[in-house]
């Protein structure tokens, strides 16, 4: 088999990846959602000269001084008259500055006697929130392609959307083969192992947008294989297990017998060499994995999450950053290497320490990892405080 470059290999996959479908949501219900369209604000924020504190609205002309008292403006009840020299409002946060007012005075530098206030000199804008100080009507606030986070979502909500138009979520299917795979709460038998790869890529594809379906394990066997992959629902197919070219590997059979055309047969990655990807002969999309959780878990990372980016119609490349190894590297050899490593942040720098042990079988390593350090292929060593590319790992926050 060819052994493709992981830039090469993604670049494949996501040429098959169709346009986004489009729906319309409520824009309470956005968060994790792409946008389909540019959003722009139908009005000024704020729509009007509003105070930054509690006080009293004034002309500035008129301080110092002591002025009358004639009226409050409050948020969502402003104060409807012109205030003319040697009068002043009460005032509150957000309400509307009266017209003829250009500065407000907080009400601590105040002194209140009855229906008057003596205010101290004050400066014209003092404390004045001018219209349209966030944005102004038309302008652009969110771009075709940006992920609805709650900020975003609250800027929408500012612009005066009630509604967004997003992309449709990718479906997709999941399912894990192999005899050696039982799921908890079964008792495995001696030779066999919990499913520990197919509930954390549903979890990972939930969180990258994705609609998943988690279909039982297969067992070693082709027919069953083959009617698992049948019945698969879904705009894209992952397997989990059995990618490679062994005996006992049958996903790539099975495929085969359901029209598959393999657009990437396998990667010059480690760990990962196996994963492959397709088209199916209905038109569904296939993505294989190796059935090692790390190994399946840098793939995802690698083209997994890129291929739902791509149907959302976000940007599909991994975003590495630079950070400086605080231990020195061998050589690599002719696979690009991603090695599951820590990142400390500190004096305002980044540094990387990838673990000794990079195992593919190794779940726990993964679990303490929050980044993945690139090795490129035939890479020479590096000593340390090298630069190298580093890719985060996102993580929820603690308690989400």
């Amino acid at each position: 088999m060819t052994l493709l470059p992981v830039d090469e290999a993604r670049a494949r996959m996501l040429a098959e990846v169709p346009a986004p479908v489009t729906e319309r949501v409520p824009v309470a219900e956005s968060v994790g959602r792409v946008l389909a369209e540019d959003v722009a604000a139908v009005r000024d924020q704020p729509p009007f000269d509003a105070s930054a504190m509690d006080g009293y609205a004034v002309r500035s002309a008129d301080a110092p001084g002591t002025l009358k008292v004639v009226g409050e403006s409050a948020a969502g009840h402003g104060y409807a008259g012109e205030v003319r020299p040697g009068e002043a409002v009460r005032i509150f946060t957000g309400a509307a500055i009266p017209q003829g007012c250009d500065a407000v005075v907080i009400q601590e530098d105040v002194q209140r006697d009855g229906d008057t206030a003596t205010v101290p000199a004050v400066e014209a804008g003092r404390h004045v929130r001018l219209a349209g100080g966030d944005f102004r009507a038309g302008q652009a606030l969110l771009a075709r392609g940006t992920t609805i986070d709650p900020w975003r979502l609250s800027l929408a909500a500012a612009a005066g959307r009630a509604e967004l138009t997003v992309a449709r979520r990718p479906r997709v299917a999941l399912f894990s083969t192999g005899e050696e795979i039982v799921e908890a709460p079964a008792t495995p038998g001696p030779f066999q192992i919990y499913d520990s790869g197919s509930p954390a890529l549903a979890a990972l594809i939930r969180g990258w947008g994705g609609e998943v379906r988690r279909a039982r394990p297969v067992r070693d066997d082709l027919e069953a294989t083959i009617e698992a992959l049948r019945a698969a629902e879904g705009d894209l197919v992952v397997t989990l297990g059995g990618a490679s070219v062994g005996d006992h590997d049958l996903v790539r059979k099975a495929g085969e017998a359901l029209g598959l055309e393999l657009k990437v047969a396998s990667v010059a990655v480690r760990p990962g060499k196996p994963t492959f990807f397709g088209v199916l002969g209905d038109g569904r999309r296939m993505l294989g994995l190796p059935g090692n959780p790390a190994s399946a878990f840098v793939c995802a990372e690698m083209f997994l999450r890129p291929l739902l980016m791509a149907w959302q119609g976000a940007p599909a490349e991994p975003r590495a950053i630079s950070a400086r190894l605080e231990e020195a590297l061998p050589a690599n050899g002719p696979r690009e290497h991603w090695m599951r490593a820590r990142l400390a942040f500190e004096g305002g720098g980044v540094t990387v320490r990838p673990y000794r042990d990079q195992d593919s079988s190794l779940v726990s390593v993964f679990a303490l990892a929050d980044a993945l350090l690139r090795r490129p292929a035939q890479a020479p060593a590096a000593e340390a405080g090298s630069v190298v590319d580093v890719l985060p790992l996102s993580r929820l926050p603690s308690g989400a």
